[in-house]
């Protein structure tokens, strides 16, 4: 019987993940990755960036951090590596299609109409349907080729940091080019290596537009490389929920918010009616450990959710919005701050 062939977009982590677990049910994986190595976001971000979540909770279970990296936040050059040793440890890079980027996906075989009317998920309740394929576009940026390829089940793995910049739209001539100096994204500061990085802003007074993962960690560089001779500044419209490292008595966020006991704080869809009253008996704890431990309360915060594709043999696998994987330093001094 042929196997099935599974196409996974992205080549980070949890494309690397897909990649793994799809050889060990048997199934034949080809990876599309648009760079020329593996480890997504990490493959190169701002030189000052760490993991925002202790180690520990970002090891994958059946390959450990390797005893050299003693640090609880390790560094970007870090995790890199450690994405590349595990890719290679598990003999992955064979399956990965690097400088392949995919310019189109289409399922051939079944009309829109009759997805929409399937009660089970392709109509038989299995993950292949026996209808159609999904027709996978890629250029080949190395050749300036264009490949298609028939895969039976796809997987997104693109995650959210890379390639397409969060640019806001101005009106005419009230946009960088009414700034009489030079306006960059942060993934135009980030593909700079760290020297380069830092003669750029040096002597320079910046405004980081922002106030998010990037914004902070390019404002504390931009702190470090001038000081107080051309201080940085902030500017943001809306306050974001960042937390430190570490609670202010010295025991790590995580210790609360990631354990067993924490999941009992939060009402989930479909529990029992004792799980329910805890629940709501328990939230005055979590009321009462927010005054203590952030800056100021989340206003629409949702930390807890799920969406589900309607599209059959295509699985999404990615972050929370709420959560990311930078980790951010509140020891950066900033000279002011505009709401």
């Amino acid at each position: 019987m042929q196997r099935k062939q599974i196409g996974i977009i992205g080549a980070g982590i949890s494309g690397l993940l897909a990649c793994k677990y799809m050889l060990s049910k048997g199934f034949d994986p080809i990876v599309f990755e648009a760079r020329s190595d593996v480890g997504g976001v990490w493959i190169k971000t701002i030189a000052s960036t760490k993991l925002q979540t202790p180690k520990t909770l970002y090891q994958l279970s059946d390959f450990p951090w390797p005893s050299s990296v003693t640090e609880n936040f390790p560094a970007q050059h870090k995790v890199f590596d450690y994405t590349q040793s595990y890719a290679q440890h598990f003999d992955l890079i064979k399956h990965i299609r690097f400088n392949t980027k995919v310019v189109g996906i289409e399922y051939e075989g079944q009309s829109d109409k009759e997805i929409q009317s399937c009660s089970l998920w392709n109509g038989n309740g299995q993950p292949f349907s026996f209808k159609g394929k999904w027709k996978v576009v890629v250029d080949n940026t190395e050749n300036n080729s264009t490949e298609v390829h028939k895969v039976d089940f796809v997987i997104l793995c693109l995650g959210r940091y890379c390639d397409v910049p969060n640019i806001p739209e101005f009106p005419p001539k009230k946009g960088p080019e009414a700034f009489h100096g030079k306006v960059i994204h942060s993934m135009d500061y980030a593909a700079m290596d760290y020297e380069s990085a830092a003669n750029f802003v040096e002597g320079k007074k910046v405004i980081v537009v922002g106030f998010q993962k990037s914004a902070l960690d390019i404002a504390m560089e931009c702190s470090a490389a001038n000081g107080l001779r051309n201080p940085c500044t902030a500017l943001y419209r809306t306050e974001q929920w960042n937390v430190p490292a570490n609670l202010s008595w010295g025991v790590p966020l995580s210790c609360l918010c990631r354990n067993r006991f924490s999941k009992l704080l939060a009402r989930k869809p479909g529990e029992g009616f004792l799980l329910s009253l805890l629940a709501t008996l328990l939230s005055p704890v979590v009321a009462f450990l927010s005054l203590l431990s952030f800056n100021h309360t989340p206003k629409g915060l949702i930390y807890l959710g799920n969406r589900s594709s309607a599209n059959p043999q295509l699985v999404v696998i990615g972050f929370s919005k709420s959560f990311s994987n930078l980790h951010i330093r509140n020891e950066m001094p900033l000279a002011s701050r505009a709401t």
